[in-house]
């Protein structure tokens, strides 16, 4: 599986920077930290309302 890490992006149980990685599985994706193992999930419909039609984005990752 292909891991994308999130440059500057800060684990918001660990607080570490830097070791959050993007995978997608199933048209889910998941955002997990390599540090401490949080993990957050967006299904792609909520991706697709979020992206306009002039714009190509790889994704809207929004966590909870």
């Amino acid at each position: 599986m292909k891991k994308r890490f999130i440059a500057g992006a800060v684990c918001p149980q660990c607080k570490a920077m830097d070791t959050m990685a993007l995978t997608k599985e199933q048209g889910v994706e998941k955002v997990t930290c390599v540090a401490c193992g949080e993990q957050m999930t967006q299904p792609e419909g909520h991706i697709e309302k979020k992206v306009r039609a002039q714009e190509q984005v790889i994704g809207v990752f929004t966590p909870k």
